[in-house]
């Protein structure tokens, strides 16, 4: 469930988000429990799994919430088994927001920190007090979440391997059940790539950037989190199930403007305009959908499937690409990169060595080619 609003568009984000007036918040409130009473009528069961994301979900004022999480109710199952997460910047967590929160069944919080740095918090365009991240954690330990996710961001320009070090240490500090470590990347149609452009910032040496990749894995498993996906490390027992439900291309729906869904094997986008979203009915209005070719579930499924830890089940893909008539040409690249080292198999699953992760794009590339020329 995708909302909108942000306090400040970050300079490196390409996710869909306005920067909020407060003028549209009840009328996004009204249209998006409008969207999840038509999905409730097309699906009577609870959610495994919830995810809110944005945008600043929790910029949303607190009195919205409960209307929201009335409309939620029906998609959560009893006695907490629902996995319900919701985003938050550090500065907009508040007491009488998490309490609601709580209340309304929400069991996971996933805080972006991105940086413990104010410098590099600068170069993101992200303002936020770096303190608050733990004030927040302490806040949200205090209202009964324990389940506290923290996302970083490593190859900011000008960031040394000191400096990102010292920000798993940090992050390290607080305890978090979960967290995410990726990569700056540099989107099209954003300012930071803009700026890059311009000559304004530097990229990190990649040499840099695989030294800080190595280094997360080093110090995150020694503190005791499994590298359950190339950039999420959990402790035993904490590993997103939202996020492994995309990784292993199981079904999701959606609700809001821009976000995706999955179901039965149809992909669909809602539309990335709130103007449009709120003059609408009903479900939110489209801008795709379609139902990819059986070869390109298949590549997809391995893309997706080789980032985790777990990877794929072996005889599973077999079976679907001798199937698509592509068994052949898997077979000899998957032996390619066995030979090599690259693809391992335990357990019946193939799955990317500890050895061979810095290369994982091209590798999951060149089985994806083999399936989906």
């Amino acid at each position: 469930m995708h909302t909108p609003f942000c306090f400040h568009k970050c300079h490196y984000c390409d996710f869909y988000s306005i920067v909020d007036t407060r003028d549209r918040q009840e009328d996004f409130v009204r249209r998006l429990s409008g969207e999840l009473l038509s999905l409730q009528t097309l699906v009577s069961h609870p959610m495994d799994t919830i995810f809110v994301g944005g945008g600043t979900p929790t910029l949303l004022e607190a009195r919205l919430w409960e209307t929201l999480l009335h409309r939620l109710a029906p998609f959560i199952l009893p006695g907490g088994r629902t996995e319900f997460t919701v985003e938050a910047n550090p500065e907009t967590v508040s007491p009488e927001l998490l309490e609601i929160l709580v209340a309304g069944g929400v069991n996971r919080l996933s805080v972006g920190a991105q940086s413990f740095q104010p410098q590099h918090l600068a170069t993101l365009e992200r303002w936020h007090d770096p303190a608050n991240v733990g004030r927040a954690f302490d806040l949200a330990k205090a209202t009964g979440i324990a389940n506290l996710s923290l996302d970083l961001i490593f190859a900011i320009p000008g960031q040394s391997l000191d400096d990102w070090l010292a920000d798993l240490d940090a992050a390290l500090a607080l305890q978090p059940a979960h967290v995410s470590c990726y990569a700056l990347t540099y989107e099209p149609n954003t300012p930071l790539t803009a700026r890059l452009a311009a000559g304004q910032v530097e990229r990190a040496d990649e040499d840099l950037e695989a030294e800080m990749f190595l280094a997360t894995r080093q110090r995150l498993g020694a503190a005791g989190y499994q590298a359950y996906e190339i950039s999420n490390f959990a402790a035993s027992g904490f590993e997103c199930r939202h996020n492994l439900a995309y990784w292993r291309n199981e079904d999701w729906l959606t609700a809001g403007p821009s976000a995706s869904g999955h179901v039965a094997g149809w992909r669909w986008k809602n539309a990335a305009h709130l103007g449009r979203y709120l003059a609408s009915t009903g479900l939110a209005p489209l801008s795709e959908c379609a139902q990819p070719a059986p070869t390109t579930r298949l590549a997809e499924g391995l893309m997706m499937g080789l980032r985790l830890a777990e990877g794929v089940s072996a005889a599973g893909v077999m079976h679907d690409a001798e199937r698509l008539g592509r068994a052949d040409d898997l077979e000899r690249a998957v032996n390619l990169q066995r030979q090599s080292g690259a693809i391992i198999e335990r357990s019946g699953r193939w799955s990317i060595s500890e050895d061979s992760l810095l290369l994982a794009d091209s590798i999951i590339g060149a089985l994806m080619h083999a399936v989906d020329p």
